[in-house]
């Protein structure tokens, strides 16, 4: 599944998510990087729409899952490798590039343990069982809500 860029053919797209900016890298299938961009969140799907579907490898966290959802929709295979996950592919010291990098080479390994995309009301009800107040109030709300469903179900013995 191989994704054409402007001059060569991407196999694997790696991307490092930050604050505002993306970095991109992809790979083509020896290995070799035949693409490498910075782009803002805003334009990441506007960019990759005329793209053929391929894999893309980006970093999870709690703004990556609605990035994933976007690119899905484009119709790409999209993975998401946990930061720890991507560690042991970095080459050199630390930058944005190398670890788009390192998450392209990850994605592309069988063993790799992914995160599932998740939904907004997946996210809005991970982010209530963190022990805030708010959580409080969901957990309240879902035990009443769960109270009412059990008497509106006929038992029976």
């Amino acid at each position: 599944m191989p994704c054409k860029t402007d001059v060569v053919v991407a196999h694997t797209i790696g991307i490092d998510t930050g604050k505002n900016t993306l970095h991109m890298v992809g790979l083509d299938e020896k290995g070799a990087i035949v693409l490498r961009e910075k782009i803002s969140r805003s334009r990441i799907a506007a960019r990759l729409v005329n793209v053929p579907s391929c894999l893309i490898g980006i970093e999870a966290g709690m703004a990556s899952h609605f990035v994933a959802r976007e690119l899905l929709a484009l119709g790409h295979e999209v993975k998401q490798v946990p930061p720890a996950y991507a560690i042991p592919f970095r080459q050199g010291h630390k930058n944005d590039f190398r670890d788009a990098h390192a998450v392209a080479e990850a994605v592309e390994r069988p063993s790799t343990r992914c995160v599932p995309t998740k939904t907004d009301s997946q996210l809005d009800l991970q982010a209530c069982r963190t022990g805030t107040p708010c959580s409080k109030k969901a957990a309240n709300l879902i035990d009443h809500s769960r109270a009412i469903a059990d008497q509106s179900i006929p038992h029976t013995m």
